[in-house]
């Protein structure tokens, strides 16, 4: 397996770190895959209107994913409500899983969340979150999937 196209993810159902090929696909590719609001959000950095997305108010126990290539995100007991609009975590299932980088786009200067197998821009992570991080990972719905925890088996 060439090095260079791979990538060590951690997988939250099996707690164990695996090598997993990057997904790169072409823009056109993305485009059949993804929904409109998707491909807007997590291939070309978009964000969602607050208070609006499918998971800000979502209450269901499981495991927040990537929408393009299904990498294990965020569990659902890492989320809290922030009164920001967007569904917030205070950490991610693993470091390995998630990559940042600063974004100094719209006059502001952020630290972007992206998915670490397919670069999917995810939202952005702030330092005024609750403990025991004290981060604010602020993620657009459009960007995430859901797997129940009765079908995390």
């Amino acid at each position: 397996m060439d090095r260079t196209e791979t990538v060590l993810i951690y997988d939250a159902l099996t707690g164990e770190i695996r090598e997993k090929q990057r997904c790169r696909l072409t823009e056109d590719e993305w485009r059949q895959r993804l929904s409109p609001a998707a491909f807007r959000v997590a291939r070309q950095a978009g964000t969602e209107p607050p208070f609006t997305g499918q998971y800000h108010e979502w209450k269901e126990r499981g495991l927040y994913t990537c929408v393009c290539c299904g990498t294990h995100l965020f569990f659902s007991s890492a989320k809290f409500d922030s009164g920001t609009g967007w569904p917030s975590f205070f950490a991610p299932v693993s470091d390995l899983n998630i990559r940042t980088r600063r974004d100094r786009g719209h006059g502001m200067v952020r630290t972007e969340v992206l998915c670490a197998r397919c670069a999917a821009h995810l939202g952005h992570v702030f330092d005024d979150g609750p403990e025991p991080t004290g981060l604010r990972y602020c993620m657009n719905s459009a960007a995430l999937g859901f797997v129940p925890e009765e079908e995390r088996v």
